[in-house]
């Protein structure tokens, strides 16, 4: 990720580049893209984690498991949907601008961090749970302190997974007047200009290596 970018600073600096790329790519230009890009990004990680997390304890328990098929069906949805359709259509429903491309992306990234819960959670070895109980620990000491300890590794790997997805499906949000590095990108198209295009793929790519990185330390 670090190499990428500093490449990236590197081919800038003494790039050859006309009038619209030098303005396109400019210093002040390309940091403010990124933030309003990782903030999309981050809002929408949230939004799932408060969400799948607590959605996904409760389809773990046996209590409502019966209903996990059906929520995790609808889930599968959002994920099976190509992300720009899911876009553009609640846009039109919905209007343009940022909050839509987080419900959109929240939408799109909901299915891995639940399922990566619900299975985390059931593979709990049962005789744990068990020996919990049986020193006196109320449901709610065994659930944060015993399944959710347990299931830790497998929900951060849905995390992970939604994070990486969320970077690159975020490039899709400048379509519907969100922003972001998915801006770069389009404007490299419809200008016919390379290097445009090209950083801002780069750009995109060393941001989702730096997210991944970061879910995999957390």
């Amino acid at each position: 990720m670090i190499i990428a970018v500093v490449g990236w600073g590197i081919w800038r600096s003494p790039a050859m580049l006309d009038d619209i790329e030098n303005r396109t790519l400019a210093p002040a230009y390309v940091p403010s893209l990124t933030w309003k890009h990782l903030v999309i990004v981050v809002i929408s990680a949230l939004l799932v984690v408060f969400t799948a997390i607590p959605l996904g304890i409760v389809l773990a328990r046996p209590s409502t498991k019966f209903l996990s098929p059906v929520v995790t069906g609808i889930a599968n949805v959002g994920q099976a949907a190509p992300v720009i359709g899911v876009i553009v259509l609640l846009a039109i429903l919905l209007g343009f601008g940022p909050p839509v491309a987080i419900f959109a992306l929240w939408f799109y990234a909901f299915l891995p961090v639940l399922a990566n819960v619900v299975a985390g959670l059931r593979g709990v070895d049962s005789s744990l749970v068990e020996a919990a109980r049986g020193l006196s620990m109320s449901p709610m000491q065994v659930l944060f302190k015993v399944e959710l300890s347990l299931a830790l590794p497998v929900i951060m790997t849905g995390v992970r997974t939604s994070l990486v997805l969320l970077v690159g499906a975020g490039a899709f949000a400048t379509f519907i007047d969100a922003s972001g590095l998915g801006g770069l990108i389009t404007a490299g198209i419809n200008l016919y200009r390379n290097p445009i295009l090209i950083s801002g793929a780069v750009l995109i790519a060393a941001l989702a290596l730096a997210i991944e990185w970061v879910g995999r330390v957390l």
